[in-house]
């Protein structure tokens, strides 16, 4: 009679083995640590090998179910635990989390994994081949260097708009330092949040961000060939360095944190109903205090090279808008289409043509500085022109274009004395 024995890459090196312990051509000590087991247990297979032949080195606990196996309560338990809507979209690290906090059943990722996909609920991905980039050392000591950067995402998925998440994360521990929901990234949405971190904290020695505009000047048609921000202006006066990154690997740390929150934190959200971005705003230091309790890690050295901030600084001025305008001859400041008149006693000559300093804040009020010393300004109110009569003849002109081949475009062209034709792009 035939029949077929299925044995797996191991029992098939391991019956080498034991055929040249047989043969005599190496010691049972030698067989047993090529084998990996005492010699004692190389003994027990040389005798199942003789005696029942190939079959008695395939495991005798191949087609029987594991004594660790899920008993069938639990595994209908988490069966139902797994297919509730709300969990819709967790991963199986995540949901054996919750199955823990929420049933106190603790079991493996695996084993969450697999009855996951059998109720259809996880499909195992293939990862794709990346691009390698060598990894950078973590700077030694927290405050080194803080990387920025802000995540736009349906944080409350249908049950609001999206908004943007700014993040500070430290690049020596991976810990988040600040964070908060805004509408959008600009200069006074970072600037509320660096003046609660540096209030809370201290200033770091330097902030690591991408080359948003906020932080870097990329119009090419600036004026000047190395323009500075407002936002980097504000960060000098304080004695912090900014440096923008070429690509996003290299604020790997600070991009790794926004993939995390757009997972975690939105489901965490989504378990609360949090429904609007004022109710997530508070519920944003506890899950900050969990994601670094559970993915942080420790500097290489103690040391905290934050530096308390000085309370003379006021951080309301140095995040405000700064900008320098020239007093007219009628003691007139202009600033962004509006006019100011500078309310003051002193003779005009001396403040005339003279430069000051134009402060606008976050809610839009504007001061000026001449020297240090604030100006008493003045909203200036134009009177409004009457209006233009119009005449029927100049409603709706007629537009004349020249056609192409007209002598007006070739004008001043000429080849072999005769007019040249140029053809416009």
């Amino acid at each position: 009679m035939k029949w077929t024995i299925a044995m797996t890459q191991e029992e098939l090196n391991r019956k080498t083995i034991i055929e040249q312990a047989i043969e005599r051509r190496i010691p049972q000590r030698e067989g047993a640590e090529r084998i990996g087991v005492s010699e004692r247990h190389f003994r027990r297979i040389l005798r199942r090998y003789r005696t029942r032949g190939d079959e008695g080195l395939v495991s005798e606990h191949r087609g029987k179910p594991s004594n660790n196996r899920l008993g069938e309560q639990t595994r209908k338990e988490v069966g139902e635990f797994v297919c509730d809507p709300i969990f819709e979209g967790f991963g199986p690290t995540l949901l054996n989390e919750k199955l823990a906090e929420y049933k106190g059943i603790m079991i493996s990722k695996e084993s969450m994994r697999q009855i996951m996909i059998e109720e259809g609920k996880h499909r195992a991905r293939v990862k794709k081949a990346k691009a390698p980039h060598p990894p950078r050392e973590r700077r030694c000591r927290r405050g080194e260097l803080v990387q920025i950067d802000g995540s736009y995402h349906s944080w409350l998925e249908e049950r609001g708009p999206k908004a943007c998440l700014l993040l500070f994360v430290d690049d020596a521990t991976s810990e988040i330092l600040a964070a908060e929901f805004v509408d959008q990234e600009s200069f006074f949405a970072y600037g509320n949040l660096c003046k609660s971190y540096f209030s809370a904290t201290g200033t770091p020695v330097a902030f690591y961000s991408d080359k948003f505009s906020v932080f870097r000047a990329n119009s090419s048609r600036s004026i000047q060939k190395e323009a500075v921000t407002q936002f980097n202006r504000a960060l000098s006066s304080l004695g912090i360095a900014l440096i923008c990154a070429n690509s996003p690997q290299a604020k790997g740390r600070v991009e790794r944190a926004n993939q995390t929150f757009q997972d975690r934190l939105v489901k965490e959200m989504r378990l609360l109903n949090i429904d609007n971005y004022q109710h997530a705003n508070a519920f944003l230091p506890k899950f900050v205090n969990f994601y670094n309790h559970k993915f942080a890690v420790l500097p290489r050295s103690t040391d905290d090279v934050h530096v308390p901030l000085d309370t003379s600084i006021d951080l309301d001025f140095l995040f405000s808008v700064h900008d320098t305008r020239t007093i007219t001859k009628d003691l007139l400041i202009h600033f962004n289409t509006l006019t100011y008149q500078i309310i003051t006693t002193r003779p005009p000559r001396y403040l005339t043509e003279r430069e000051v300093l134009v402060v606008q804040n976050q809610t839009g009020l504007v001061s000026a500085f001449l020297n240090h010393q604030e100006l008493s300004l003045q909203l200036f109110h134009k009177q409004a022109k009457p209006p233009r009569i119009a005449y029927s003849k100049s409603l709706n002109p007629h537009i004349y274009t020249p056609p192409v081949n007209h002598p007006w475009r070739s004008y001043g062209q000429k080849l072999n004395g005769k007019p040249t034709l140029i053809n416009d792009p």
